[in-house]
């Protein structure tokens, strides 16, 4: 550790008395307080495991006046709220560009109001959230059958503090790293959007064919020439099947295997598992579909890789992979049902995946669909792909900068090669 680095605790840094405390006792925030508006309620839903800072949407919300009531549980931006009970490491910082000007902590969260006098809040963001500190956390959790820790744990949690400068410096070169991971996921987002729009236009309301007639079918008037057909008819569709336990491995030894949604993530999943000895493949630019415990949440396939009885793989004929993967996400109603008449978990299996009735349009209007939404998707590919770079080179720098093994003026090399 550098000789200017200095070991403290988080109660040394926080705000006063209330600068690190947890949310209101259950009985003192049940569910009967939530309404349809008003001050959000922050829940582990809104934090993460490292991947995005914040999530600021999915809130539950309870009025001003609840809120003013619990006002000792109360967050405003630069706060860092702590999961204390349930999924220990889950972590977020209050951002200072959002929706809302407060939230109130759900009561499995804790709150962290950092003295700006010593230290960055952003700087003791990532170092809370950085390997060592997280495996720390859980490690000395109490196990008690549900995993949890509490306020008086974190007030005597070891922190390293560089000088103020220094930290301000650390938290600027990871935040940009993030902020431009931030601004490819809602960019991606906005283009999947459109896309979507562009596919309910062609294939669902049929906007552009109107003016060529319409015909009557069983799925009701259709365009002229259109047909309606069943899911095998227009797709190749491969249902997974899991291969021995014992060919799953995290070390890199085979290819990737997704043996489910678990890994699924915007648009593509994460690579995890990896199996030495597959049995069902999919292709890169397969979509995948989840068909087991929920169904019908949908990716693609950014390599080849291989699927277990969870997933099916879905192309059409035509090798169209963009129609593919938006159809399928049509399909999200019938998924529904699917999902609902299960009797333990829901599941669809080969045949009723196949005999699904849709709208199926001429080969010509599905080519011009493709070469509509290719540049769409190209984007969407690209933006994941350098997000998922500086993803990698924030992991890597994070445990480095928190140390003092490297210090913020020696990562230039890194911000010029992603322009940050």
């Amino acid at each position: 550790m550098p000789s200017e680095w200095r070991e403290t605790t988080l109660g040394r840094i926080a705000l006063g008395e209330g600068g690190l405390v947890d949310g209101p006792f259950g009985s003192n925030l049940p569910a009967s307080l939530y309404t349809a508006d008003g001050v959000p309620v922050v829940r582990g839903s809104n934090l993460s495991l490292g991947n995005r800072r914040f999530v600021d949407d999915e809130f539950v919300f309870v009025s001003a006046e609840t809120a003013v009531r619990l006002a000792r549980s109360v967050c405003v931006p630069d706060d860092i709220v702590f999961t204390k009970k349930g999924t220990l490491g889950q972590t977020g910082i209050v951002p200072r560009r959002c929706r809302h000007r407060k939230f109130l902590l759900s009561s499995n969260q804790m709150k962290l109001t950092v003295n700006r006098q010593l230290a960055d809040p952003l700087f003791v963001y990532y170092y809370v959230t950085a390997p060592t500190a997280r495996a720390k956390l859980i490690r000395d959790a109490e196990a008690t059958g549900v995993p949890k820790t509490n306020v008086a744990y974190l007030r005597q949690f070891p922190i390293l503090l560089p000088l103020l400068a220094e930290q301000e410096a650390i938290a600027r070169i990871l935040g940009a790293l993030d902020d431009k991971i931030e601004l490819n996921r809602k960019m991606n987002e906005t283009l999947e959007q459109m896309a979507r729009a562009i596919f309910k236009s062609w294939f669902v309301d049929f906007e552009s064919f109107r003016d060529k007639g319409t015909v009557e079918s069983e799925l009701g008037r259709i365009p002229k020439g259109w047909r309606v057909g069943r899911v095998d008819e227009d797709f190749n569709l491969t249902m997974g099947q899991s291969p021995p336990g014992e060919t799953y491995n995290e070390s890199g030894e085979g290819i990737p295997f997704y043996q489910g949604r678990t890994d699924f993530g915007f648009r593509f999943p994460t690579v995890r598992v990896f199996c030495t000895a597959p049995t069902r493949m999919a292709k890169a630019g397969d979509t995948l579909v989840s068909v087991r415990a929920p169904v019908g949440s949908v990716n693609m396939a950014s390599g080849e890789c291989a699927v277990g009885r969870g997933v099916a793989a879905v192309r059409h004929k035509s090798g169209s992979r963009s129609y593919t993967y938006y159809f399928m996400r049509s399909l999200e109603p019938e998924f529904a049902r699917f999902e609902a008449e299960g009797t333990v978990f829901g599941s669809i299996n080969k045949d009723d995946f196949h005999a699904i009735e849709r709208v199926a349009p001429p080969s010509a209007v599905v080519e011009a669909f493709e070469r509509t939404l290719c540049p769409f998707d190209q984007r969407i590919g690209s933006n994941e792909a350098e997000s998922g770079t500086l993803a990698a080179i924030r992991d890597a720098l994070l445990p480095k900068l928190m140390i003092g093994e490297l210090q913020a003026q020696e990562t230039g090399r890194f911000r010029q090669g992603v322009g940050v």
